[in-house]
């Protein structure tokens, strides 16, 4: 057998084990990343965006100089009618959401922990009710890694998209 073949063979196998590694880590849990600690809103703020391209926000208009802002820009949530009622509806489509379990929801803040379905990697979704201007701002965020490949801004949109009357 030729060397290259040989040289191929062992490549082979090691990106399979490494495949195989990454993936069982991730089913047994050791990608979910460390929940944040300085979720919730405080003074009518959610968190900033992330400081790598991995998270969208209705926000980021509140940080014009955040070196992702322009990648992380989503627009708010509309409602009309009451905020309570507004976030109700939003705890159902939340909780429907494949991969997304409500951990909180505390009047009208809700946060729930989204986890991707292959490799289990957990992102931190807030929406917070503002009735001052019939919107609801969002933040969805993952833990861990570089970008999410837009999978934070697709989950915002498919929200967006149930939540509408």
């Amino acid at each position: 057998m030729p060397i290259f073949f040989k040289l191929f063979a062992w490549f082979a196998v090691v990106v399979l084990g490494l495949l195989a590694f990454i993936f069982i880590a991730g089913q047994l849990g050791f990608l979910h990343g460390t929940t944040p600690t300085d979720l919730g809103v405080k003074d009518g703020r959610l968190k900033p965006p992330s400081q790598t391209p991995n998270s969208a926000s209705s926000q980021t208009g509140l940080y014009p100089d955040h070196p992702q802002a322009a990648y992380a820009s989503v627009e708010p949530l509309v409602y009309t009618g009451d905020a309570t009622a507004a976030m109700d509806k939003l705890a159902r489509v939340v909780a429907q959401t494949e991969g997304c379990i409500v951990v909180k929801r505390e009047g009208n803040y809700l946060y729930a922990q989204c986890s991707t379905q292959m490799l289990r990697f957990t992102d931190d979704l807030e929406l917070w009710a503002d009735p001052a201007k019939s919107v609801v701002q969002v933040r969805s965020a993952s833990r861990l890694g570089y970008g999410d490949h837009g999978v934070n801004r697709a989950r915002v949109e498919a929200i967006r998209a149930a939540f509408k009357p």
